[in-house]
């Protein structure tokens, strides 16, 4: 979808220098930039290579406001995000042509808002709603009483079970399963046998929330799991029953969550992290990879780094490493 550099500096709220007629159809990288595209540099040092590439527009710093640039620039006080928000303006994905395929299978009663696109062999359940805007995938299966929020993109093969409730904006990606039963049986102790624990809860996916391929989400055993709005999940991770993620948090591939995690707003963990139950990772804690949390553990401090098994703050986790190093190099 071309736009007018004007446009799109208005909903950037960037500095346009340069015509603002010009129209941009995308974004690129600088080696790969044609002439309707648009790049962005965050460094001065690479504002020479921008201005040799051959994208007909540059987003850049305050840094590029001096220089007699032979293209527009639009001047952020952020330019790779400026740039990923110019993306998604530029984005031609289709949702203004709403359409249902021959041979999705949508309940009578379901609800399909305007502008809904379901594509081929997906199946929605009864009492499901979907609202304006929303793409589902070939092959996915939305479950009976689901709602899915606004201008949502859910991918090929997702499975959604019945009663789970995804907020608008959110980005389910190929093969992720949300909703299914949490992990929980007792266990009698005269037979040795698993009885399974009741997994009557729900799932509920807040706004602007992305959930990558092949991601599992469980829904609450008796109450909710929730994944709050903003947070970001890669592929390959699991979220245990019962756990409740903040806002605006960061999850790396293949971690795992046990049951009744809590972790609060802002924080990052890394790729591995493996967190065992009822545990709490406090506000904006970064969780380095591979990184272990015992049961019941609570790790607090803001911004703080922690790393290992037992997790623990990376200064000391670093000291403990050289103290080892030290005792091998004695033998």
């Amino acid at each position: 979808m071309k736009r007018s550099l004007r446009e799109i500096a208005e909903s950037l709220q960037a500095r346009l220098i340069g015509d603002g007629e010009i129209e941009v159809a995308g974004v690129s990288s600088l080696e790969s930039a044609l002439p309707d595209h648009l790049v962005f540099v965050d460094d001065a040092k690479h504002l020479a290579g921008a201005l040799q590439s051959r994208a007909g527009a540059i987003i850049a710093g305050e840094f590029a406001a001096a220089v007699n640039a032979d293209r527009p620039v639009l001047i952020s006080d952020h330019p790779k995000l400026a740039f990923a928000r110019a993306a998604r303006m530029l984005a031609d994905d289709g949702r203004q042509q709403g359409s249902i395929h021959a041979s999705a299978v949508i309940d009578p009663s379901a609800t399909v808002g305007a502008g809904v696109r379901v594509e081929a062999r997906a199946v929605v359940g009864e009492g499901a709603q979907i609202r304006n805007g929303t793409r589902i995938g070939a092959g996915a299966v939305i479950g009976a009483g689901v709602t899915i929020g606004s201008s949502c993109e859910i991918y090929p093969n997702v499975t959604i079970y019945p009663g789970t409730s995804v907020g608008d904006r959110v980005l389910i990606h190929a093969g992720a399963v949300l909703g299914s039963d949490g992990f929980g049986y007792v266990r009698d102790g005269k037979t040795g046998h698993y009885e399974k624990f009741p997994q009557v809860g729900r799932l509920v996916i807040e706004d602007d929330v992305e959930i990558g391929a092949n991601a599992t989400v469980d829904r609450g055993a008796l109450e909710e799991t929730r994944i709050r709005r903003g947070t970001k999940i890669d592929n390959l991770v699991h979220v245990g029953h019962n756990c409740d993620i903040g806002e605006d948090v960061v999850i790396a591939a293949q971690t795992g969550l046990s049951g009744s995690i809590i972790i609060e707003n802002g924080a990052v963990l890394g790729g591995q992290v493996g967190i065992g139950e009822h545990a709490t990772i406090g506000e904006g804690v970064m969780l380095g990879g591979q990184g272990g949390v015992l049961p019941n553990k609570v790790l607090r401090g803001k911004g703080v780094a922690f790393w290992g098994t037992p997790a623990q703050p990376l200064r000391q986790y670093l000291k403990q490493l050289a103290t080892l190093a030290r005792l091998a190099k004695k033998d």
